[in-house]
């Protein structure tokens, strides 16, 4: 099997530059939001989410939101992290217990999510756009778009549960960096790269392979390297698994190896949508450890074809779905 040239791009960058409306349905001014791009592109010159901020701060983890910064605090910073909506009253009970732990968990987070606390009092329509239907409620964006949700309060070890399975099937945890640019510089020539091209070009998976793990030897952030090495690594495994690995898979339900590789045969031969779904089958079906590693199977695969892939979006959140 012959794969395609993994691209030089930095997927980070290339989901900045994807077109696409960020939507919230019936969120306050949905006719204002902006371009996927653009919100992506606000989204990299702000402060990176920080712990240390103070709360209210420019990149604090702890936030309060209003109609006026909606766009700004919760669509254009889901591009950065995970924000979670926490709507709230001042007469609610529950509330006053939920929202302490949420801001512990935020602070405990280290800025690999947001904490946005909305007071539905102070801001009906933002509470009336969301379909707030009791508080306190919950619900999480990633990229302009609902992808986790829950009302009333909740224990703490469910509340952190909530957050990290959101961190793992979004972001990784990955907090954004000054330092990490706008996306616009042009990569500079890599005579290392185009030995590993020049492997692919020839189908020699395992001469590009080394050749990438070469470079990630010499400098582990290589912006290309990582992933391309991942893609590579991908279709070598498809490769092994070969078409045998579908029926195997079917064959032996429990067996979390076999689902892998048959989900890797079915993304390395293109069928994205249907690798993501035999793994959201296998995790809609399993518990404990199998379900896990089934789901960090499935994120890899979601950071090998790149948030920038409009598939990976929906399957996200389905992702989700099942998780909760």
């Amino acid at each position: 099997m012959q794969p395609n040239r993994p691209a030089r791009t930095d997927p980070r960058a290339a989901a900045q530059q994807a077109q696409m409306a960020a939507s919230l349905a019936g969120a306050v001014d949905l006719a204002a939001v902006q371009a996927r791009n653009e919100a992506a592109a606000r989204a990299a010159a702000a402060p990176p989410p920080s712990a240390t901020a103070p709360a209210g701060a420019p990149g604090s983890a702890v936030i309060d939101v209003t109609e006026a910064t909606f766009q700004s605090e919760v669509l254009d910073r889901s591009f950065q992290v995970p924000v979670v909506l926490d709507l709230w009253a001042e007469w609610c009970g529950p509330c006053k217990q939920l929202s302490p732990v949420l801001e512990r968990l935020a602070a405990e987070g280290a800025g690999s999510w947001v904490l946005a606390k909305v007071d539905v009092d102070a801001n009906p329509a933002l509470a009336q756009g969301l379909r707030v239907q009791g508080i306190p409620a919950v619900k999480a964006v990633w990229q302009g778009q609902l992808v986790a949700e829950f009302t009333g309060a909740i224990p703490e070890e469910q509340a952190r549960q909530f957050v990290t399975e959101l961190v793992a099937a979004t972001s990784g945890g990955a907090v954004p960096g000054a330092a990490e640019g706008d996306g616009e510089a042009e990569e500079p020539e890599d005579p290392r790269l185009d030995a590993a091209e020049a492997a692919l070009d020839r189908g020699d998976l395992a001469a590009a392979e080394a050749a990438y793990q070469a470079i990630l030897e010499t400098e582990p952030e290589h912006p290309v390297a990582g992933l391309a090495l991942r893609q590579v690594q991908l279709f070598r495994r498809a490769e092994e698994a070969g078409p045998d690995a579908l029926a195997a898979a079917e064959a032996a339900p429990d067996d979390i190896a076999a689902q892998t590789r048959a989900a890797d045969f079915l993304l390395g031969t293109g069928d994205v949508d249907a690798a993501f779904g035999w793994l959201l089958d296998v995790v809609r079906r399993t518990a404990g450890e199998e379900r896990d590693a089934a789901r960090q199977h499935l994120v890899e695969l979601f950071g090998i074809v790149g948030d920038e892939d409009p598939r990976v979006g929906p399957a996200r959140r389905a992702l989700m779905t099942a998780l909760f």
